[in-house]
């Protein structure tokens, strides 16, 4: 799955977004999102606002694409990169790593 990452700074304490990608399902923060329907060479527009994505879900040689909104964490530089190669990744099954910068702990 071809994921292009929209990160948000969230309220503090608030969790940051966990995704788990498995076959066609993507879930985020426990919510399963089943997007076997999208066709080969075709595109979904998700209704309603109670989802993740931003704008159309789409599949090309098989691999399905989408922007996600994902609310980062208290441990998230303040900065993050502005290249939007940056939050472009490909997930595998099983969890998704959130590229973000990470603050640096003082041990």
């Amino acid at each position: 799955m071809q994921l292009t990452l929209l990160p948000t700074r969230g309220l503090p304490d608030q969790a940051e977004t966990e995704i788990i990608v498995s076959g066609d399902t993507i879930t985020v923060d426990g919510t399963a999102y089943n997007l076997g329907a999208v066709p080969e060479g075709g595109e979904a527009t998700p209704q309603g606002g109670n989802h993740p994505f931003v704008g159309k879900i789409t599949r090309h040689d098989g691999v399905i694409a989408c922007r996600v909104r994902v609310v980062l964490g208290d441990d998230a530089n303040p900065h993050q990169p502005t290249d939007p190669d940056h939050w472009s990744l490909v997930a595998h099954d099983g969890p998704v790593a959130i590229p973000a910068t990470r603050k640096e702990t003082t041990e």
